[in-house]
C-alpha cells in the first residue's frame, strides 16, 4: 500500500496533473450538485416536490443527451473551443432559472433553463481522461490516474451537496446555485487554459455517424454500466426507505457515507496494485464481486450491521469504474475517446435514473428489502452482460481502421490506453 501511496504522489507531482484534476472536479461541481440545488430552489420559491422532481429529471435527460454530443465536438474541434463556451452557456441556464423563478404557476421558462444547463454541461470528465496519456506518459501511471479519478469523484459527490447546504444556510438557494455555477466556470477555465488542454488534439478519425458507438466492445461495456448505474440509483431510494423504517432520517446519511467510504478504500487499494491480467477479464471479476456485495443489503439488519453492509457494497464500485475507464480507452474507435468516455458517463447516469424509478415501486410493492433487491438484480444483470459479450470485449480496438502506427510498432497496433490523442 505504501508503493500505491507513492504512486499516487508521483501522479500528483507530474506537471499539470494536480491542476487538471482539481480544475475538472471543481468544474463538475454544478453537475454533481444539480439535483439537490434544484430541489432546494424550487421549495424556497413555493414550488411543489413534483415540480422539483420534474425539473431535476429534465436536467438529467438534457445532460445525458448533451455529454456525448459535446464529447464528439471536443474530439473534432479541441477542448478550449468547446469546454469553456459550454460551461458559460450552462451557467447562464442556471442564472435564467433563478431569474425565471420556480413557482407552480409558470414553470415553462424554468424547464427551458434547466434544459439549457443540463444540455451544455461541459464534458470535463471525458476530457480529463483523454488528457492523462499525454500528461503522464506511462501506461501504469495512466491506469493509476484513472483509479485516482474514480476516488476523487466519490469525494466530490460527498463534498458537493454539503457545500450547497452550507451556501443555502449562509445566503439562499438562489445564491447557492449561482455561486456553484460560477465556481464551475472557473474550474473549466483552469482546465482549458492549461498547456495540455490547449495542445491536445484527437487522433485522426473516420467519419461515421455512429462515432464511438460503432465499437462493439464499447457497446458491451455501456450495456453493463447501464445496470451498474441502475444498482447505485436504486440504493439511494432504498436507503431512504430503510431510514424511514428505523425512524431516523440521519441513518440515510450514514448509509451513503459508508458506501462512499467503501468506494474510497476500494479505489485506493485497486490503484495501489499492479495488475497483470487484461482489463476486460479484470472488470468481469470486479463486477462479479460488486454484484455479490449488493445481495446482503436485502437482509436489512440493524443500523450498525447495515452500515457495514453499505460500506461493503461500495468497495468494488470505484475499482469497477476505474477499470471501465481503461476498457473504454482500449475499445474507443480512433479519434473518438472523449465521446466514448462521455457515453459512459451518460449511460451510468441513465442507469441511475432507471434504478431510482424502479426502487420506488419496489418499496411500495415488497418493502425495503425488495427495493434493495433491485440493486442485486441490476448488479447480476451487469455481470451477465459482460459474460455474454466476452468474445467481443476480448478484441480491443474493434475494426482494423481503429489502429494507427506507433513508434514502437510500425505495423499499426495501438498500445492499449494510448489511442486517445496526441500533443500538437
Amino acid at each position: 500500500m505504501a508503493d500505491g501511496a507513492t504512486g499516487y504522489a508521483d501522479i500528483i507531482k507530474a506537471p499539470h496533473a494536480a491542476r487538471l484534476l482539481t480544475g475538472t472536479l471543481v468544474g463538475r461541481l454544478p453537475n454533481a450538485t444539480a439535483p439537490i440545488a434544484i430541489v432546494l430552489l424550487v421549495r424556497a420559491g413555493g414550488g411543489s416536490y413534483s415540480l422539483a422532481g420534474v425539473l431535476a429529471a429534465v436536467y438529467g435527460i438534457s445532460n445525458a443527451v448533451g455529454q456525448p454530443l459535446l464529447g464528439r465536438a471536443v474530439d473534432l474541434y479541441g477542448q478550449p473551443r468547446i469546454q469553456l463556451p459550454a460551461a458559460l452557456v450552462s451557467a447562464l441556464g442556471a442564472v435564467l432559472l433563478v431569474v425565471a423563478g420556480t413557482g407552480d404557476d409558470g414553470p415553462v421558462l424554468a424547464y427551458a433553463a434547466v434544459a439549457v444547463a443540463g444540455l451544455f454541461t461541459p464534458p470535463l470528465e471525458g476530457g480529463l481522461r483523454a488528457l492523462w496519456p499525454s500528461v503522464l506518459g506511462g501506461e501504469e501511471r495512466v491506469h493509476r490516474a484513472y483509479a485516482m479519478d474514480a476516488i476523487a469523484q466519490e469525494i466530490m459527490f460527498t463534498v458537493g451537496p454539503l457545500l450547497v447546504t452550507l451556501l443555502v444556510a449562509l445566503w439562499s438557494p438562489a445564491a447557492a446555485l449561482l455561486v456553484i455555477n460560477a465556481i464551475g466556470v472557473l474550474g473549466a477555465l483552469s482546465v482549458v487554459l492549461s498547456e495540455p488542454s490547449r495542445a491536445w488534439r484527437s487522433a485522426p478519425r473516420e467519419a461515421h455517424w455512429l462515432g464511438a458507438l460503432r465499437s462493439p466492445g464499447l457497446l458491451a461495456l455501456l450495456g453493463a454500466f447501464l445496470f451498474i448505474g441502475m444498482a447505485l440509483g436504486s440504493i439511494t431510494v432504498a436507503g431512504v426507505a430503510y431510514a424511514d423504517d428505523q425512524g431516523r432520517e440521519s441513518v440515510y446519511g450514514w448509509l451513503m457515507a459508508a458506501l462512499g467510504l467503501g468506494a474510497l478504500v476500494g479505489g485506493l487499494v485497486y490503484g495501489a496494485r499492479r495488475w497483470t491480467n487484461t482489463p476486460e477479464r479484470r472488470l468481469l471479476s470486479i463486477t462479479a464481486l460488486l454484484a455479490l456485495c449488493y445481495l446482503p443489503l436485502m437482509l436489512t439488519p440493524g443500523v450498525l450491521a447495515m452500515t457495514a453492509l453499505a460500506a461493503l457494497s461500495g468497495v468494488f464500485l470505484a475499482p469497477a469504474i476505474a477499470c471501465a475507464f481503461v476498457v473504454v480507452d482500449r475499445h474507443a474507435p480512433r479519434g473518438t475517446v472523449t465521446e466514448a468516455f462521455s457515453w459512459l458517463v451518460t449511460t451510468f447516469g441513465v442507469g441511475a435514473a432507471l434504478g431510482t424509478a424502479a426502487a420506488g415501486p419496489a418499496v411500495e410493492i415488497g418493502g425495503t428489502s425488495i427495493s434493495f433487491g433491485v440493486a442485486g438484480a441490476a448488479g447480476t444483470a451487469a455481470l451477465l452482460v459482460l459474460l455474454a459479450t466476452q468474445r467481443v470485449l476480448a478484441r480491443p480496438g474493434g475494426a482494423p481502421d481503429d489502429t494507427v502506427p506507433t513508434e514502437n510498432d510500425p505495423s499499426g497496433a495501438v498500445e492499449p490506453g494510448f489511442s486517445s490523442g496526441h500533443q500538437a
